[in-house]
């Protein structure tokens, strides 16, 4: 939407990049705590061990999975986590956006061909995530075949931010499809085209997207040991029953400790990470907080309910009084294809978001199948 004149000045982008960083290294180490649940020293330990074991042996059986992100934590602890200093007059987190990140949900389905376990990556064919807020959804997107399926309810989103969003009428004659995305109607885009032009951005006409590195069934078994040893190592379980068949486990681990140990057991699979997923230097890991983190993981029936993280101690900030990083699994539906989606011509829609769509931009662009 960079395009359509939103003020980039009131985005906060890198405040919102750095909480998502921050909610991704969180996520990161639930799914090492979660994974490395095995091999334990005491008997307690091996009880919850196993118990985690188990719950995950029944979603390598499964084929779908749906679960849901969330944050547990107040505006005043966000406001503090973005800038920890005294921060210059009107340079810290807006209301806004505080409150947006504290209540947001993000919802996401995956689907695979094969069972968990014995999927590999090409098995993943569909894929649904939704982002919502205190005030409805927000954005919401589908990986099916060949297309990605996308809309936003921009007057929302503008709400949540606290910034003003044009509208379908502002928009030129030749912005074309683009007046759909305004008005919150679900387009798609030719997945294997838009990679195309993402290759040639800066190369020659005509190259094509480098293959992404794939995780093989062999390197999923070496990263899958390599975890639950450094797991079986630093990682303190402890399990106590509840009502109704439900069973609670903490799980609680020195972050750096944890973190430099998985790096340097994940450093010979490096090349085979796929893209994005780069590994810390040396120098990121001194930085890291040098605290405990604790994951409280809750078991029904002997099925993973939810994952509640405390970051709080990891903010190195005694502001920072309340924040937790939640994974709760969830019923989802099989994600579909949208009945009505308008295609968008994927070179009509680069030229506009960087030809200067939406702030007059001269020469039309050209019509858009289907309109």
């Amino acid at each position: 939407m960079a395009g359509a004149g939103l003020p980039a000045e009131n985005c906060h982008e890198e405040t919102i990049i750095i909480a998502i960083r921050k909610t991704l290294t969180a996520t990161a180490v639930v799914g090492a705590v979660l994974a490395g649940s095995a091999a334990c020293g005491t008997v307690e330990q091996l009880s919850a061990g196993q118990k985690l074991d188990r719950a995950f042996e029944k979603l390598d059986e499964e084929k779908s999975l749906s679960f849901e992100f969330s944050l547990d934590t107040d505006a005043a602890s966000l406001k503090a986590l973005d800038d920890p200093s005294a921060p210059e007059s009107g340079e810290e987190m807006p209301d806004e956006v505080a409150q947006l990140l504290r209540d947001a949900r993000i919802s996401v389905t995956v689907q695979s061909k094969k069972p968990f376990g014995e999927s590999g990556e090409k098995d993943f064919d569909r894929m649904a995530m939704k982002v919502s807020g205190p005030d409805g959804q927000l954005v919401e997107y589908r990986v099916i075949g060949g297309h990605t399926y996308f809309r936003t309810d921009v007057d929302t989103l503008g709400k949540a931010m606290g910034t003003p969003v044009p509208k379908a009428s502002d928009l030129p004659p030749e912005a074309g499809a683009l007046k759909k995305v305004l008005e919150g109607e679900w387009v798609k885009i030719d997945t294997k085209e838009m990679e195309r032009l993402a290759a040639e951005n800066g190369e020659e006409p005509g190259a094509e997207p480098s293959p992404e590195p794939t995780l093989d069934a062999v390197t999923q078994k070496k990263l899958m040991k390599a975890v639950r040893g450094v797991v079986a190592r630093e990682v303190e379980l402890k399990s106590a029953g509840g009502e109704d068949g439900t069973e609670r486990v903490t799980a609680t681990a020195p972050f750096r400790t944890l973190v430099t140990e998985l790096v340097d057991e994940l450093r010979p699979l490096a090349k085979k990470l796929p893209p994005g997923a780069e590994l810390p230097t040396d120098k990121d890991l001194k930085d890291v907080p040098d605290a405990k983190v604790r994951a409280d993981i809750t078991l029904k029936n002997g099925e993973l309910k939810e994952v509640r993280l405390d970051l709080a101690k990891l903010a190195e900030n005694s502001r920072v009084k309340k924040l937790g990083l939640v994974v709760r699994m969830t019923g989802g539906s099989r994600p579909t294809v949208p009945a009505g989606a308008t295609e968008l011509d994927v070179e009509q829609l680069m030229a506009g978001m960087f030809g200067g769509l939406g702030a007059g931009a001269s020469g039309p662009a050209g019509p858009v199948d289907g309109e």
